[in-house]
């Protein structure tokens, strides 16, 4: 089925070298959204419609009776984002205002009795300044193991537009992944102060309180005696480390930390990537609800005119048919694009954790910006700094360690120790006046485990196995890295091109639509040449909106495949690779042009 897209009427800019983009200005694709009065004046039963409720509007099968009076009380809700039709609130938290503001001329709206619940703070318009602390809404729940019981907890309050960086800096913040590779980043951490303990000496105090008794007898004359003896001592040791195990260890918790690092590298750029692109699926399915919209307008027009034919008698039964066929199928294609920007809004909240009754809306589409570097460029770029590829060098240097850890078990292992030991008598008849018995001793002890049927020698091939493995995934992980940017780079390069083309399209195709409606009008067309001009002008401009978005996209692919682009980094973190030279230093550029990037 031929996708039912949406006719812009904005003027063409210049773009580049002369190249003229539809509609593509600083604000986007996005033109005026079309009044709700004009989306089907002429609704009949079984029309989808809005339905005024609980201030978000909703999809609904309303009779003829009810759809005039629906629409109209439709018709003063402002729109946050083209294709979105939740209420505006206030970005200052305040409290919620009524149902819609009284429009000029003194016109009562909906009392607020009709409000069902609460209605969350949120901002009428989208901004791209991000925030310095995000709002509550915009933040997960405080306690995270807490689980909604009733409806009203799940229910979808309000819409926050958001732009591309406010999205990024959000995700950053809230996102259940980096937070864990932070608190594992915290364990490695604690896990190598634990190994750094062995290079001091240890202490370890000791005593103990014995009793005994005793049955003495001479003469004829007997009796019990109580001994009781106090002990204690203190002893120190300290491995000279000659067998190589405790710096192994040190080293192997050294290379867990980098390893804890480069991963929340790859976490975070994997969270930009995935953000950027659920953001660009919401501007999608958008863009198509504005692309069939005003298809279904087009074809609702025209199936008005093909009646008003028929009834004068210069149209057929045969054409009206047709033109009734064109808005079912327009319909279906709208209802199926409004399904889909619901469940792309719902996943760009879920990636973005933020309270589960708030939905999200993006910013028009534009063209995200250009690729300075050549594809050579950006390859070696990408080896220099992709954290993928030293992780599995940190991992080579690991499985080395982890080696020497288990060869040190049949080698020889030399250690000092130094104690004092003090004892004496608490019987009455004594207590203390005998003096106290006590010892200082010094001494080295040496270990060596002969013989341990062969297991240390297999752990350590074992060790060597795994070495092997690190490296040949290194050699499969820089193949792909490679593939990464090339593909990223060329679908870069293809969809640059068919930007320009789609727009010398979708003007090509505008022109044709209205010069089949001429002559349809003369009477020296037919009714089939004014559905298939429609036809094509809707599929140019899903191919506009397709090659912008692809171009974005793969812009954000290669910027993921090359790493180290606009994320932030803690300053405890260092970045895999050493940085690019001045030369060499990846920043978005102005919007593309026909020529390589």
């Amino acid at each position: 089925m031929v996708s039912m897209l949406y006719s812009y009427s904005r003027r063409l800019i210049p773009l580049s070298l002369g190249i003229t983009l539809s509609g593509w200005s600083t604000a986007g694709l996005a033109a005026p959204a079309p009044s709700i009065q004009d989306l089907n004046p002429q609704a009949e039963a079984g029309t989808v419609a809005p339905e005024n409720s609980d201030l978000l509007p909703k999809l609904t099968i309303v009779p003829p009776a009810e759809s005039e009076n629906t629409l109209t009380a439709q018709a003063n809700t402002p729109a946050l984002e083209p294709g979105e039709e939740a209420m505006p609130l206030s970005s200052e938290g305040n409290d919620a205002p009524s149902n819609s503001t009284a429009p000029a001329g003194g016109e009562n709206m909906a009392p607020a009795d009709q409000l069902s619940s609460p209605v969350i703070p949120q901002s009428d318009r989208p901004t791209s300044e991000g925030f310095d602390t995000p709002p509550d809404y915009l933040s997960p729940a405080a306690n995270p193991l807490l689980l909604p019981t009733s409806p009203d907890e799940v229910e979808i309050l309000g819409t926050q537009p958001i732009s591309l960086e406010t999205a990024l800096d959000v995700a950053y913040r809230n996102s259940e992944d980096l937070r864990s590779a932070l608190l594992q980043l915290d364990r490695s951490r604690a896990g190598l102060r634990a190994e750094q303990a062995l290079l001091y000496p240890t202490v370890d105090l000791s005593g103990s309180v014995e009793s005994s008794t005793s049955n003495q007898s001479s003469f004829g004359t007997g009796g019990n005696s109580v001994d009781t003896t106090l002990s204690g001592g203190i002893r120190t040791d300290y491995d000279l480390g000659l067998s190589g195990e405790r710096s192994a260890r040190i080293r192997a918790a050294e290379r867990q930390v980098r390893l804890s690092e480069l991963q929340v590298e790859q976490t975070r750029e994997d969270l930009r990537l995935n953000t950027t692109t659920d953001y660009y699926a919401v501007q999608e399915a958008i863009e198509q609800i504005r692309i069939n919209q005003a298809f279904l307008d087009a074809a609702e027009r025209n199936l008005r005119d093909t009646q008003l034919r028929e009834e004068v008698g210069v149209g057929t039964r045969f054409d009206v048919l047709q033109a009734e066929v064109q808005v079912a199928n327009a319909r279906q294609t709208l209802t199926q694009a409004v399904s889909q920007r619901q469940i792309s809004q719902r996943q760009l909240a879920r990636r973005l954790n933020i309270q589960p009754s708030i939905d999200l809306t993006t910013l028009a589409v534009d063209i995200a910006g250009a690729w300075p570097l050549s594809l050579e460029e950006s390859i070696v770029l990408a080896y220099q700094n992709r954290a993928e590829l030293e992780q599995f060098l940190v991992q080579r240097e690991f499985d080395e360690s982890q080696r020497q850890i288990n060869l040190a078990s049949v080698r020889p292992d030399l250690g000092l120790f130094g104690q004092y030991q003090a004892q004496g008598s608490l019987n009455s008849s004594s207590s203390f006046n005998r003096g106290i018995n006590d010892g200082f001793s010094v001494g080295a002890q040496l270990s060596w485990r002969l013989f341990d049927g062969g297991g240390a020698a297999a752990r350590a091939r074992q060790s060597d196995f795994d070495i092997q493995t690190d490296e040949s995934d290194f050699e499969s992980a820089r193949n792909d890295i490679r593939i990464a940017v090339e593909e990223a780079y060329y679908t870069l390069v293809s969809n640059q091109s068919n930007i320009d083309t789609a727009s010398v399209a979708v003007n090509q195709a505008q022109e044709a639509l209205d010069l089949a409606n001429l002559r349809f009008n003369a009477g020296v067309g037919t009714q089939l040449e004014v559905i298939n001009a429609i036809r094509d002008l809707t599929e140019a401009q899903g191919n506009q909106v397709t090659a912008v978005l692809d171009y974005n996209r793969a812009l954000a692919r290669l910027q993921r495949a090359v790493s180290n682009l606009d994320s932030p980094v803690s300053e405890d973190i260092p970045a895999a690779g050493s940085p690019p030279s001045s030369g060499s230093e990846v920043q978005p550029a102005a919007a593309p042009s026909s020529t390589t990037p």
